[in-house]
């Protein structure tokens, strides 16, 4: 059985600028992602979501309008074992709000679409971000 995950590809708007928050883990080989984490027992992905952004990140529900519409399930493998993780789309209400990192993560970045699929690496991850970008660009949301 694959290993579910949750959490949620955060923006901000800084004039006509778009940047998603991107989290350097502190641990194997330093991986960028948004904040996200492992379903535990009886939680569904959405709890997983809320609960890991204010666990990596410290932005509670109240701080995001998330999209819930706007949703992407990954899958791929982690050593050789599946891993499906689950994003909504949020937005960071307050776009000058400082996340609050978690000793999970040794740094964080916001950056545009182009740097953040740079930074993460993965081409599934990719096309997430650059399908949630244009819809957001285009007021689809």
């Amino acid at each position: 059985m694959a290993k579910r995950a949750a959490g949620f590809l955060i923006f901000r708007r800084l004039r006509e600028r778009i940047e998603y928050l991107m989290l350097q883990a502190s641990y194997g080989q330093h991986h960028w992602s948004p904040p996200k984490g492992h379903v535990d027992p009886g939680e569904d992905d959405y709890a997983t979501a809320l609960r890991e952004t204010t666990e990596e990140a410290g932005y509670a529900e109240s701080d995001l309008n998330v999209h819930r519409k706007q949703t992407c399930t990954l899958e791929y493998k982690v050593k050789g074992h599946d891993k499906v993780v689950v994003y909504w789309l949020a937005e960071l209400r307050n776009p000058s709000q400082e996340a609050k990192l978690s000793d999970e993560h040794q740094d964080m970045k916001w950056l545009d679409c182009d740097e953040a699929i740079k930074i993460a690496g993965y081409e599934d991850f990719a096309k997430m971000v650059r399908a949630f970008d244009a819809k957001i660009k285009a007021n689809e949301l």
